[in-house]
């Protein structure tokens, strides 16, 4: 079915922050699903769980469906039925990211290359089975991308991952990368290293950061103000092993010096992900008026299929 997305300009205004209002003129709402892993320390900055916060908050917005899951919910949250009524998936996930089974991670893929879903990462989300794969994904089509039509009909890919996914040293040879190599009977071997999907550095002493909106006239950033402070915050420092994103709409700066692409979005052949780096389950940052509205407007892009969308 034919879905239009359009937004409407007007005002709203929440907690000091002008809000665009959006209207929505599909033939239903947006389904969004919020996956959370629930991790107790949450409790010392949401009252009921972080991603029960960002459901409430959403639930409240038109032209949207949502429903609240977790990893301790039969299925992990990730029923069959759950996901094929879902349009938009939004993910939190930290120390129990490897309780999520590869083989999860690259279905959830698969949902997105069909352009049936889209994917929401949030801060240590980074490091989520999900986004780990959708990385891949991402990087070897990157690397086919590379050779020639005729190259790619006799290309052999060999993606070769981490050896642990641990945070790398400064100095490190950037993920991913990848070598095409031409054998002696003509074929081509494209040995491809995979992102390590993490930084360098972080820091969790909660010092303010500033966000700078890049490209203002980006649906996910209307409404947001051209530059915004997060009072408490964890800190991520490039640079971020990740293929290299379509577009940076969010950038991230800290006193002592460090930077990070802070809100960027890949396609997936026929879906999309975008990653929202600001958080730390013990502060309240998800309780900001500008990053609720950063993912109210993610949710109503991301909910569009690229078919539907002029944003391709």
């Amino acid at each position: 079915m034919h879905r239009v997305f359009l937004f409407i300009v007007g005002s709203v205004v929440l907690s000091g922050v002008r809000m665009p209002a959006m209207a929505d003129e599909r033939a239903r709402p947006i389904r969004v699903v919020v996956w959370d892993e629930q991790q107790p320390a949450q409790k010392q900055a949401y009252e009921n769980f972080l991603g029960n916060a960002i459901a409430e908050y959403l639930k409240q917005r038109p032209g949207l469906s949502v429903k609240s899951v977790r990893l301790d919910d039969p299925e992990q949250g990730l029923s069959k039925a759950t996901l094929d009524s879902c349009d938009v998936l939004i993910w939190w996930g930290h120390v129990r990211q490897g309780e999520i089974k590869r083989e999860t991670g690259q279905q959830l893929v698969e949902r997105i290359k069909q352009g049936h879903l889209s994917m929401i990462s949030l801060h240590s989300a980074h490091w989520s089975i999900p986004f780990i794969e959708a990385m891949n994904e991402r990087t070897i089509a990157d690397a086919l991308g590379s050779l020639s039509d005729e190259e790619r009909t006799v290309a052999k890919v060999i993606p070769i991952r981490p050896e642990r996914y641990s945070a790398p040293k400064s100095d490190d040879p950037l993920t991913p990368s990848f070598e095409k190599m031409t054998q002696t009977d003509g074929s081509i071997v494209l040995k491809v290293k995979l992102p390590n999907c993490c930084f360098p550095s972080y820091r969790s002493d909660g010092k303010p950061s500033r966000v700078r909106t890049l490209l203002t006239n980006h649906p996910i950033a209307q409404g947001v103000p051209a530059q915004f402070n997060i009072p408490h915050t964890e800190m991520y420092d490039e640079p971020f092993h990740v293929p290299a994103p379509d577009e940076v709409i969010f950038e991230e700066r800290w006193d002592s010096g460090e930077r990070f692409r802070s809100g960027a979005v890949w396609k997936i052949n026929r879906g999309r992900v975008f990653y929202f780096r600001p958080g730390h389950e013990t502060f309240d940052v998800y309780k900001q008026p500008e990053t609720l509205l950063i993912i109210e407007n993610a949710v109503r892009w991301l909910g569009i299929p690229l078919s539907d969308s002029r944003d391709r």
